[in-house]
């Protein structure tokens, strides 16, 4: 089947000919994603390709890291790893692919987003080059270590974390409780909730400060500065948070593109 190209203004998407309705609306919300974003950083970055990949093979073949992604996440989260970022490009699976993947409206409408939350990952190391992308092994490293960072900072700035809720009550359902900050196992999952707890507690602003410089002394201290308070008393508050703040699974009636922007 013969290879396309859609356009945007900021964005060009790379597809199979059957996957044209994908292209466009994934390019449209890229769009109105991008313009959000430029309120929120100074730099947004244009001139971003999508590449639609029509099978989880292709999109494995595209970067050497995604299956080492794949393997430190737990089952849970690794339906959500449908897509990587790249310097100057996103890498994601096709509808048909993603629906395939979705276990529920909340979880489809998260898969289908994948490419909102990639880019968002691309502003945040546009702002942050400490973060990947680009990438190679110590940036891989990195990752790994701040995996909730970067994709909890993703999901928020996608306004995707309510998409995650479903997951996360299952997540606290199952197995030990999880590490905080969540390990790299939990960060897909998990992540988006020190978002969302930090919005409530400090407001929009913190959001943007906390992925925007990583601290040598760590991620207790990171979170420690950003919460303006002792690390144990923001994890105690977070395990309440997860416990009593987070709706039941089933019980979500957010909309798909409610997030930090209104």
């Amino acid at each position: 089947m013969a290879w396309v190209e859609t356009e945007s203004l900021s964005f060009t998407a790379r597809h199979e000919t059957d996957d044209e309705a994908c292209a466009q609306r994934t390019l449209d919300r890229l769009e109105d994603l991008r313009l959000r974003l430029e309120d929120r950083f100074d730099d947004a970055p244009g001139g971003i390709t999508v590449i639609i990949h029509p099978n989880p093979g292709w999109l494995a073949a595209a970067h050497p890291f995604l299956p080492g992604a794949r393997l430190a996440a737990a089952p849970a989260g690794r339906r959500y790893l449908a897509g990587w970022a790249m310097a100057s490009e996103l890498h994601i699976l096709n509808d048909h692919y993603t629906d395939r993947r979705a276990a529920g409206e909340d979880s489809l409408a998260a898969l289908r987003g994948t490419a909102e939350r990639l880019y968002a990952q691309i502003v945040i190391a546009a702002n942050n080059r400490r973060l990947p992308p680009p990438w190679g092994p110590r940036r891989f490293y990195r990752y790994v270590r701040w995996a909730w960072l970067i994709e909890g900072g993703a999901q928020y700035f996608a306004g995707q974390t309510a998409l995650f809720r479903a997951a996360v009550n299952t997540r606290m359902r199952q197995g030990r409780p999880p590490a905080f900050p969540p390990s790299a196992r939990d960060a897909m999952i998990l992540g988006g909730t020190i978002f969302d707890l930090l919005e409530r507690e400090r407001g929009r602003d913190a959001c943007g400060v906390l992925v925007s410089r990583l601290r040598r002394e760590g991620a207790g201290r990171a979170i420690e500065l950003s919460f303006d308070a002792r690390f144990r008393e923001v994890e105690r508050e977070w395990r309440r948070h997860l416990r009593e703040d987070l709706p039941r699974a089933g019980s979500l009636d957010e909309l798909a593109d409610e997030g930090p922007f209104g």
